[in-house]
């Protein structure tokens, strides 16, 4: 029995002993795998230098650690899948003609270098009103009103004593006394003619007057233009003083139109840009001119300047306070632009994700510039040729703040 176990007690022995070793080995391989330093190195001499050199296909035992050079880029990882799921869409950013459109509201008015003032220089009474209501048009040259002034008879009066006056002395010119007399009261002639004028008796008045010898007891007023009476401020019979206003002429030939346009517009407003202008009770009827004046005011209650085009109106179609629609197209050159749904505002900063492929987005930050058209300039912080997430892009926003992956401050 005995000399059975001596052969399997040996037996259990070596095994032990083999399984001892080959464990062993293995440790001391994986500590050297994972860089731990065997107990005769540990137990080397703090100042003592390893001078094994090292072959060709043998590495060196530690590197010393490298600095990190550049912050690292944070990045969200969106899967294939799950963006066809959300609906992701990618569109590149590139050099595109920015195309401004500034649009306002605004209103026929008169032509103010069409209206013209009818008054008088003299005092006197209306004894005669051909022009009786608003409105009305009427020619150049049609009388208006019929004014009867003691002061302009009297002035005609005078007229017609100096004009026979000098009639006489030049029938009696034989002598160099009479010849004097006679150019004194030719003198005396032309002063009073040009008072009247200067009254703004007509030519063909004085004319009359010198013709018949007879005073005009009420002197005619003529329109100096064609055009409607916008103003009437006199009745028939009606006392007017030197200098009153009697009536206002607008020619509507053509009319002004004066567009509200808002502070933040006022930069692409410029004088000779191009406008369209458009009627809602004219459809189909499209008028074009180019700004004209550029006001300089603001209006403070609503933020907004004036802005003036004239427009030709031979039909009469356009009437004043007349509203419109404006619409003028500023050309700003080429720009980098993106879809304003590709920007992502915080309040602070403006946010793009930048795909780099393989359902991978870098959060980046950027500086924007204008906007016009559903499009915005990017003017820091992107590079033509990037693509850009600019559909469910709130969607990444929202995974990369759950995995707390924010923009680099690149500005």
């Amino acid at each position: 029995m005995k000399g059975k176990l001596l052969p399997l007690a040996v037996l259990l022995f070596a095994s032990g002993l083999l399984f001892y070793f080959l464990g062993a080995g293995s440790v001391l391989q994986k500590t050297a795998s994972d860089g731990v330093s065997s107990p005769a190195a540990s137990a080397a001499p703090a100042g003592h230098e390893d001078h094994t050199p090292t072959g060709s296909g043998q590495k060196a035992k530690s590197e010393p650690p490298r600095e990190q050079e550049a912050e690292e880029v944070p990045v969200v990882e969106i899967p294939p899948e799950k963006q066809q799921l959300i609906g992701v869409q990618v569109i590149q950013a590139g050099l595109k003609p920015l195309l401004k459109t500034v649009r306002a509201v605004g209103r026929v008015e008169y032509d103010e270098k069409r209206i013209a003032s009818i008054n008088t220089k003299f005092e006197g009474w209306i004894e005669k009103l051909h022009v009786d209501y608003a409105g009305k048009y009427v020619r150049k040259g049609d009388p208006v009103a019929e004014i009867y002034s003691p002061e302009l008879l009297a002035t005609q009066k005078e007229f017609i004593n100096v004009l026979k006056w000098s009639k006489s002395a030049k029938a009696d010119n034989i002598n160099a006394l009479n010849a004097m007399i006679a150019r004194d009261a030719e003198a005396l002639v032309g002063a009073a003619r040009e008072r009247l004028m200067l009254w703004d008796v007509t030519d063909e008045q004085i004319k009359r007057i010198e013709e018949t010898g007879k005073p005009i007891r009420t002197l005619t007023i003529y329109s100096p233009v064609d055009g409607y009476i916008v103003q009437k401020t006199v009745v028939q019979g009606m006392r007017i003083m030197s200098g009153e206003k009697l009536l206002d002429v607008a020619d509507l030939s053509t009319v002004w139109v004066v567009a509200d346009i808002f502070e933040y517009d006022l930069p692409f407003i410029k004088v000779g840009e191009r406008a369209r202008i458009t009627l809602s009770y004219l459809p189909g009827k499209e008028y074009s001119s180019n700004i004209e004046y550029v006001y300089p005011a603001l209006a403070a209650e609503t933020r907004t300047a004036k802005v003036r085009f004239s427009i030709p109106n031979p039909g009469g179609q356009l009437k004043p306070q007349m509203y419109t629609d404006i619409e003028v197209k500023v050309n700003l050159g080429k720009r980098l632009l993106l879809p304003e749904d590709a920007v992502i505002d915080t309040g602070t900063r403006q946010v793009v994700y930048v795909s780099r492929g393989e359902g991978i987005f870098e959060p980046r930050e950027v500086a924007i510039g204008l906007r016009a058209d559903g499009m915005v300039e990017v003017t820091a912080g992107l590079k033509a040729g990037e693509k850009i997430a600019f559909s469910a892009n709130f969607l990444i926003d929202s995974e990369a703040k759950l995995k707390g992956v924010e923009p680099l401050h690149t500005h």
